[in-house]
């Protein structure tokens, strides 16, 4: 067989050289950036307990400087700002009153950062603003966004996270009043996310077996019932759980006065009750955790 003469082979091919993909630099992740969610790996912060920070030596100068360093594109900065807002909240709590709106909306947007660190200093620093304003709080524009953080924070999966936002809910109750408390939690024990209402269930359990009947019967003692019949249907059983405390406050208080002393009639007077209020499945439902007991 006749060999190809070699100029008339077919040219080789040469193969394009691939595109190297292009190399970008690693944006800084800054309080306001809330939609980047890979943040850069954490530095290092420090958590410090309340009774750890120390006050100022110079508060009324300090203060001035505040709003502006808790405004940084540095969040390493932002979470030490943090930091002095908890200092102030625990040593010179009267100098945070002017700009106690505004702490409220860092706060919000604080804990809407991707970043863990920035969101557990965030909400431990508003564990001690509620220690030190209480009830003051509940009277700010900012305080239902700052609720709602604050319960979906504590159904979150990040473990270090979702503990400081519960310990930050047990504070709430107990600095704030419960009836106005209550009225706050209401609309969050029927939240689509079922593991947000669980924690606002939780909450309002708790802020319920600190009320005294006359508030119970101020906010409205059939409504509280009707809160407690419905979360007994819930999927989740922290949510079950908590309406069954509920129901057992409720019947303490209810049953609580001299004329029905002996355990059968304050049953009697409770089913009296639930049939009267509730309709008949959840009546029936109410009851029986009384009785069962």
């Amino acid at each position: 067989m006749a060999l190809r003469n070699i100029e008339n082979a077919l040219p080789i091919s040469q193969e394009r050289p691939k595109k190297l993909p292009k190399l970008s630099k690693n944006p800084e992740i800054c309080l306001n950036d809330e939609n980047n969610l890979v943040p850069p790996p954490e530095s290092t912060i420090d958590y410090i307990a309340s009774e750890n920070l120390k006050p100022f030596q110079d508060p009324e100068s300090s203060v001035q400087r505040l709003l502006e360093d808790l405004a940084s594109k540095d969040w390493i900065k932002v979470c030490e700002s943090l930091n002095n807002t908890r200092r102030f909240a625990v040593y010179h709590s009267s100098l945070l009153l002017p700009i106690l709106e505004k702490l409220m909306v860092v706060m919000v947007k604080a804990m809407k950062n991707p970043r863990s660190a920035l969101c557990k200093t965030s909400i431990m620093a508003c564990s001690d603003l509620f220690k030190a304003f209480g009830e003051k709080l509940t009277h700010l524009k900012t305080t239902d966004d700052l609720l709602l953080q604050l319960l979906m924070k504590a159904s979150q999966d990040k473990k270090f996270v979702c503990e400081e936002a519960d310990k930050a809910l047990k504070t709430m109750v107990d600095s704030v009043a419960p009836l106005s408390l209550l009225r706050k939690l209401k609309a969050y024990v029927r939240h689509s996310n079922p593991r947000v209402r669980a924690k606002a269930a939780v909450s309002t359990s708790n802020c319920v077996s600190k009320m005294e009947v006359n508030e119970m019967e101020k906010f409205g003692m059939v409504m509280i019932v009707q809160m407690a019949a419905d979360l007994l249907n819930d999927k989740l059983p922290e949510a079950r759980e908590a309406a069954r405390s509920m129901v057992n406050s409720v019947y303490e208080k209810f049953t609580w006065n001299e004329e029905e002393e002996e355990e059968g009639n304050k049953q009697e007077a409770w089913q009296r009750f639930c049939e009267k209020n509730l309709t008949g499945l959840n009546a029936q439902a109410m009851i029986k955790i009384i009785s069962s007991q």
